[in-house]
C-alpha cells in the first residue's frame, strides 16, 4: 500500500527549514527531546493501564531503547509507550499551534546555541530530529489498536510527509533518524552515552543502548580478534525519580538537568525548593522559579501547574488545582499518597485534599520567592520576567495578602531612575513621624509618573511617592487599602490627607490666596462653565499652571479609562476639579486680560493643559491647538 502524501503546515514548514539550515550549535539537544517524548509516552500509558491493566499485558517491562545502525547510518529511539494511530501521527506530526511557532520565531536571536535549546520550550521537540537528520522514519502503533493498524510516518523536512497504515507487532513508537554525512557521530557509543547522561538520567524510565559487550578472556585463552562482537542493551540513566531520593544527596547541576527535563527550558532555574513532608498529609514537593517568563504567560487559554504523580505514578501534566493563578510561572511536581491514582481534574477541584495541598504548596512557593528577595540582583531579574503576575497576588489570595504585598517592587520618588526595587517596607522606614500614609501615583508611563506636577508639593516636603505605570497597577491599587497600617493615597485624589504633614501657615497662605484671587477663580468657572465641576486655589502645585483631580476625590485615570473601555463597559462623563497656581506665569498673563473672549481662550488653554498632563491625550487636540495658536499670534 503507497503512503499518502500530506503537505505540512506553513509555520511547520518554516521551522523545520530553520532546524535544517540555521541550528548548528548543541546539535545533541535533539536527543533530549526525542527521549523526552518517549518518556511522556511511557508515562501516559502507565496512567491508563491503572484502569486497564490488559493494556500492558504483553509487555509491562517500560523503557526505551536507543540503536545505531553504522552500516544504516540510522539512529533510532524506541519506546513502548502509549503510541499512536494513524490519524494521530498526523495531527502531531504535521501541525503544531500557530501562536507557539510564531512566539519561536519571535524569540531567536541569532546565538545559535541558545535558539537550538528554545525548540523544547515551545512544544516543537520532534522537529529537532531534521537537525541531525536528511529523513526521518516514524513506526508507531496505538496501545489500544489492532496489530493490522501500525502506523508508517515519513518525511524529508521538506514540505510534504507521507503516512500509511502498516501492520505492527507491538504497542509503541521508533522514530528513526536517517542521518546526514556530516552527524555520523551521533552514531558513536561513547558519543550517545555521553549525551544520555547529561540530558536524561533523571528520567524514572531505563534509557537503554545498544552497544558492543566486552568479555575479557578466560584464564589461558587468547583473544580472539576474528571473534564477533556481541552487541546487548545496557542501562545507560540512573532511573531513579530525582524528588524521590534525598535532597542533601542531590548536587545542584543534577537539580538544574532535572529542571530542563521537566520544563524543556535552556536555562538554568533561579532557584528551587525540595522537600518532603510526613505525617496527617503524606507529599513531596519540587518547585522551581524559572530564570525567564514564557511566552505566553498573560494568554487567557495558556495551560500551566506542577506535574502530578500519586505514589510514583505519573497522573498528568499541568494540575492547576495546587497552585493559584497569580503563582503560575511555578514549575516543577508534587507526589502524594493522600490521593487516589484515579483522580481527574474535576475530582482535584473538589478535592479537601487538594484544597490543603494547595495551601501548602503556596506558602512554600512563596517562601522560595522570600529566599530570592534577599540576593537584590538575583530578585531584579525575578521581578523583570514575574513582578506583573505578582502583582495580582494581593487581590487573588486574600489569606496571603501581606506576605505577597512585602515582595512587591516598585520605582519611587526615592530614586532618579524607573528602577523598580522599593518595597513597601522599604517606603514605611524612611517615612517621617509625621506622615502617616502611602502616597502613590499611576500613570502611562514612568516619564509620565516622575515629571507629574502632582508630586510638586509632596516633593517639596521630603514624601516620597511611589510611582506606577503597568496596566496591572490601576487594578492592584484599586482594591488595596493599606499596608502595615498605613492607607494607601492616589496624590491625584482631591484629599491627600496630609495630617501633621500640612503646614499651618501653608494652610492660611491657601486661604488668603483663595481670597485674593477670588475674581479669577470665579472668571474661570464662568469660562469654563459645566466643563467643570469646581475651580480651587491649589496646595500641591509649585512650578505648573494648573491640574485635575476626582469630584469625588479619586478618578478614572487614562490606564483605567482604556481598561474599562477594551472591557466593553461606557463610562460617565466625568467632572473634574481644576486646582490652579495663583502665581504661575500663565495664569497671571490670564488673569490680566481684560478681554472676556481671549479670557475663556486662555481658561479653555489652562484647562486642556491640566488635562493633557494627567490623561495623556485629549478629545479634541485640533482646538486645542487652534486656541493656543490664537492665542501666540495673536496681540
Amino acid at each position: 500500500m503507497a503512503g499518502t502524501v500530506h503537505g505540512f503546515q506553513t509555520e511547520v514548514t518554516k521551522l523545520l527549514d530553520l532546524l535544517a539550515n540555521s541550528l548548528y550549535s548543541n546539535k545533541e539537544v535533539f536527543l533530549r527531546e526525542l527521549i523526552s517524548n518517549a518518556s511522556d509516552a511511557i508515562d501516559k500509558l502507565h496512567f491508563l493501564s491503572l484502569t486497564n491493566p490488559d493494556l500492558i499485558k504483553d509487555d509491562g517491562d517500560f523503557r526505551i531503547r536507543i540503536r545505531a545502525d553504522k552500516d544504516k547510518q540510522t539512529l533510532t529511539i524506541s519506546d513502548n509507550g502509549v503510541g499512536m494511530t494513524l490519524e494521530e501521527a498526523n495531527e502531531h506530526l504535521g501541525t503544531i499551534a500557530k501562536s507557539g511557532t510564531e512566539a519561536f520565531m519571535k524569540s531567536l536571536s541569532g546565538d545559535a546555541a541558545r535558539d537550538s535549546q528554545l525548540i523544547g520550550q515551545f512544544g516543537v521537540g520532534f522537529y529537532s530530529a531534521f537537525i541531525v537528520a536528511d529523513r526521518v522514519t516514524v513506526l508507531s502503533r496505538a496501545a489500544t489498536a489492532a496489530e493490522g493498524e501500525g502506523v508508517r510516518w515519513e518525511s524529508t523536512g521538506s514540505g510534504t510527509f507521507e503516512s500509511e497504515q502498516v501492520s505492527r507487532d507491538h504497542r509503541g513508537t521508533d522514530v528513526i533518524l536517517h542521518l546526514k554525512d556530516s552527524e555520523k557521530d551521533f552514531l558513536e557509543t561513547w558519543t550517545l552515552r555521553q549525551a544520555i547522561t547529561k540530558y536524561s538520567d533523571h528520567i524514572s524510565t531505563p534509557v537503554m543502548l545498544w552497544e558492543e559487550k566486552f568479555e575479557a578472556p578466560k584464564d589461558g585463552e587468547k583473544q580472539d580478534e576474528k571473534k564477533e562482537p556481541k552487541f546487548e542493551y545496557t542501562q545507560v540513566n540512573d532511573a531513579k525519580a530525582l524528588w524521590t531520593r534525598t535532597p542533601k544527596d542531590i548536587k545542584d547541576e543534577e537539580y538544574k538537568e532535572f529542571y530542563k527535563h521537566l520544563t524543556s527550558d535552556y536555562e538554568d532555574p533561579l532557584n528551587w525548593a525540595h522537600n518532603k513532608v510526613e505525617g496527617e498529609l503524606e507529599y513531596t514537593s519540587l518547585l522551581y522559579v524559572p530564570r525567564r517568563a514564557p511566552w505566553d504567560l498573560f494568554h487567557n487559554d495558556r495551560k500551566h501547574g506542577l506535574k502530578l504523580y500519586v505514589q510514583r505514578v505519573f497522573i498528568m501534566d499541568e494540575a492547576e488545582s495546587f497552585l493559584p493563578n497569580y503563582l503560575r510561572f511555578i514549575k516543577g511536581l508534587i507526589d502524594t499518597n493522600a490521593l487516589p491514582l484515579n483522580v481527574s481534574r474535576e475530582l482535584l477541584q473538589d478535592s479537601a485534599v487538594t484544597r490543603k495541598l494547595k495551601k501548602a504548596l503556596t506558602k512554600r512557593s512563596l517562601s522560595l520567592i522570600e529566599r530570592l528577595a534577599k540576593d537584590p540582583e538575583q530578585y531584579a531579574t525575578f521581578w523583570k520576567e514575574f513582578g506583573n503576575v505578582l502583582k495580582e497576588g494581593p487581590v487573588e489570595d486574600y489569606d496571603n495578602r501581606e506576605q505577597v504585598l512585602k515582595l512587591l517592587r516598585f520605582a519611587s520618588t526615592h530614586n532618579s531612575s524607573d528602577a523598580q526595587d522599593v518595597s513597601l517596607e522599604d517606603y514605611v522606614k524612611r517615612m517621617s513621624e509625621k506622615q502617616t500614609k502611602i502616597y502613590y501615583l499611576t500613570a502611562d508611563s514612568y516619564q509620565a509618573a516622575a515629571s507629574s506636577p502632582y508630586l510638586e508639593r509632596l516633593k517639596s516636603k521630603g514624601v516620597e511617592v511611589l510611582l506606577m505605570w503597568q496596566r496591572v497597577d490601576e487594578w492592584l491599587m484599586g482594591n488595596l487599602n493599606e499596608f502595615d497600617g498605613k492607607e494607601f493615597v492616589p496624590v491625584t485624589s482631591s484629599d491627600l490627607k496630609l495630617g501633621d504633614l500640612a503646614d499651618k501657615q501653608e494652610e492660611q497662605e491657601q486661604k488668603e490666596s483663595s481670597e485674593k484671587h477670588k475674581d479669577i477663580i470665579e472668571r474661570l468657572k464662568k469660562a469654563l462653565g459645566d466643563k467643570v465641576s469646581d475651580v480651587k486655589v491649589s496646595t500641591r502645585l509649585i512650578d505648573s499652571p494648573s491640574c485635575v483631580v476626582g469630584e469625588h476625590g479619586q478618578m478614572y485615570t487614562s490606564q483605567m479609562k482604556r481598561m474599562l473601555e477594551a472591557a466593553g463597559q461606557s463610562l460617565p462623563e466625568e467632572k473634574f476639579i481644576l486646582e490652579i497656581n495663583p502665581t504661575h506665569r500663565l495664569v497671571e498673563k490670564a488673569a490680566a486680560e481684560a478681554d472676556e473672549s481671549r479670557f475663556a481662550m486662555w481658561a479653555e488653554v489652562i484647562y486642556q493643559q491640566a488635562l493633557l498632563a494627567d490623561q495623556g491625550s485629549l478629545k479634541d487636540p485640533a482646538a486645542f491647538v487652534r486656541t493656543l495658536n490664537t492665542l501666540l499670534t495673536q496681540q
